[in-house]
């Protein structure tokens, strides 16, 4: 058994996948919970004291989505990962315009899950951050008040909207920003389903940061949902 990692709760209607997802987890650390309903969920979340949510999108009853919504709109810090399926991008930016801080698309590797709820609790317990403190991942540095971003030392220039683009995403750090969030944050002009803008922008910042498009080690595009500013401390999928 490893170190405690936090209390967890599955909302899942499959009995079997939330009975194999109780038993490894909890091999890996993690203090389990259950609910087989979206109405079981919330009860849950009202008389105990969780860490993180893993939420199944389709359930019958109260569905993912709802339950998703309903769970933001109590618990406004609290973790919510989505359960969805693979290829489901109308789920994956559904889940995410309710609130889900994350999705993983069954089937899903255990190891990629585990880390990705350390990542989200972790987050969860750090003490909040001013929006105007630096924010360092791996060799690049953003400071939001001298709007200047730094890799290996050496200043990169940005544009304004490159910057705000970069801001957004290395907020986000680990956790999938969909195009539709994305484009109301920085203000931008049209329907946001048109996402050539986006693309372009994300195309200069790959370049300036020295990203490969085809690999790349920073700003991974998140399937048809939006982009993922990488954390090195989870494992690629």
């Amino acid at each position: 058994m490893e170190e405690p990692q936090g209390k967890v709760l599955i909302v899942e209607d499959d009995v079997s996948l939330r009975r194999s997802l109780r038993a490894t987890l909890g091999i890996l650390g993690f203090e389990m919970g259950e609910a087989g309903s979206g109405e079981e969920g919330l009860a849950s979340l009202r008389t105990g004291q969780y860490d993180a949510v893993l939420l199944d999108i389709n359930m019958p009853g109260l569905g993912g989505i709802e339950t998703c919504i309903r769970i933001r709109r109590n618990f406004t810090r609290l973790p919510i990962l989505m359960l969805t399926v693979r290829g489901g991008e109308d789920d994956k930016v559904k889940a995410l315009e309710s609130g889900a801080d994350d999705y993983v698309t069954k089937p899903f590797r255990i190891r990629e899950l585990a880390a990705r709820l350390r990542t989200a609790i972790r987050r969860y317990h750090a003490p909040e951050t001013p929006a105007e403190l630096p924010i360092s991942v791996g060799d690049l540095t953003l400071e939001p008040a001298r709007r200047i971003v730094q890799k290996s030392g050496t200043e990169i220039h940005l544009t304004p909207l490159e910057f705000d683009t970069l801001k957004v995403l290395m907020s986000h750090v680990g956790h999938p920003v969909s195009h539709a969030r994305l484009h109301g944050a920085l203000g931008l002009s049209g329907d946001f389903s048109n996402r050539g803008h986006l693309r372009v922008l994300i195309g200069q910042l790959r370049r300036k940061l020295g990203d490969n498009s085809a690999n790349p080690t920073y700003i991974v595009t998140d399937g048809y949902v939006g982009y993922r500013f990488r954390d090195p401390s989870i494992p690629r999928g």
